[in-house]
């Protein structure tokens, strides 16, 4: 895995892209998911430290359906790891496919968290 160099400006969380050596893009690729990154998962800026994004080529620069691989993990604070991963015929799309994954898995998994610190649940209300 290459550390692909691309600074968010001013972003408490951190986005770091690592890509295999099959995987062409290089700053120009990493600057976009780092940007993309940060818009998608804005709303969870003040609970996620770091992001991390794995891109790959599963069939080792071959042409084939679905061989690029995205795995997103994040690290919320005081909480395990969530890790995700997409595949698709193009880098971005396994990107984005990954990406909406994320997004739906740190909403249920930070919705357990308020649901256990007391905010109300349909299950608890009164009826």
């Amino acid at each position: 895995w290459h550390p692909v160099p691309a600074h968010a400006k001013g972003e408490s969380m951190q986005v770091q892209v690592h890509t295999d050596n099959k995987i062409q893009g290089g700053e120009s690729l990493a600057h976009w998911i780092q940007e993309e990154a940060t818009t998608r998962l804005g709303r969870f800026r003040d609970v996620i430290t770091r992001v991390e994004v794995f891109l790959s080529d599963v069939d080792g620069g071959k042409s084939g359906a679905n061989d690029k691989r995205c795995r997103l993990e994040a690290r919320p604070a005081g909480r395990q790891p969530v890790t995700v991963t997409a595949d698709a015929d193009k880098v971005a799309d396994a990107f984005t496919g990954a990406a909406e994954k994320l997004v739906r898995a740190l909403e249920h998994d930070l919705g357990r968290v308020k649901d256990r610190n007391g905010r109300e649940t349909i299950r608890t209300q009164d009826e």
